[in-house]
């Protein structure tokens, strides 16, 4: 499933946070939307899910227009966002309309997906945090979104945790070929995650570079070429000015 973002602007009160940014995912690709806070990621992302529709331009899935949340689009937040009066499956299958045992069925498939069979019954407040965004993670995909944005979903976590996580959303990507767009400012993530990185900086936001990471996956999270690549965003990024 196609994604194309034409002349996207966004202000807030009277300042503009992002100005004519346009760019088109390919299905099946992995886009990392990289650069330093307050530089419009998340403003970008949210516009293209649908929840904050007070932009200019356009958003198009498929050759077709959007307007609002679509219903083939998935989103990961940063915090699980889990409601803690529901166990994990009934989180996970909340809001799923269809047969008990149907939405049953696919949620226990999903479970199982994530690493978390034997951990249906449990509360959020009984989870690690790693375990809190599996859950958000089978959320997301229980309803087979076709494209799946990610808002830093890995920042609270810590760094052996993060790259479990990174595995399994490769994993995914491996099998479903979702189309994926994820905000980060992890220059490593954004590596070894991504086919294309698309760097933003200043304020309003604007695209400084495209880069396009050749190696396949699996990555080499120390390889030769990653050192390359990250010395080659930071002197995009200049944090000198």
């Amino acid at each position: 499933m196609t994604l194309v973002l034409e002349n996207i602007s966004r202000r807030f009160a009277d300042v503009d946070v992002i100005k004519d940014i346009s760019l088109s995912v390919e299905k099946g690709e992995i886009v990392g939307l990289l650069g330093t806070s307050g530089c419009g990621k998340s403003t970008l992302l949210r516009a293209i899910s649908g929840l904050d529709q007070d932009y200019r331009g356009t958003i198009a899935i498929n050759g077709q227009v959007i307007q609002g949340v679509h219903a083939t689009t998935g989103f990961i937040f940063q915090e699980p966002r889990l409601l803690p009066w529901l166990t994990v499956q009934d989180n996970i299958t909340f809001g799923i309309k269809g047969k008990q045992q149907a939405v049953f069925d696919r949620a226990k498939r999903f479970i199982e997906y994530v690493g978390l069979t034997g951990k249906e019954n449990l509360y959020p407040r009984q989870l690690s945090g790693g375990m809190a965004q599996r859950v958000a993670i089978a959320r997301a995909l229980v309803t087979s979104p076709e494209i799946l944005l990610l808002d830093e979903p890995f920042s609270a976590l810590d760094a052996f945790t993060k790259m479990q996580l990174q595995d399994l959303l490769l994993e995914i990507w491996e099998k479903y070929q979702t189309t994926m767009v994820l905000v980060t400012h992890d220059i490593d993530e954004a590596l070894y995650l991504c086919d294309r990185i698309v760097v933003l900086r200043d304020q309003p936001g604007r695209i400084i570079k495209t880069i396009r990471v050749e190696q396949q996956h699996p990555r080499n999270r120390g390889s030769v070429e990653f050192a390359h690549y990250k010395t080659d965003i930071l002197n995009q990024l200049d944090f000198s000015q």
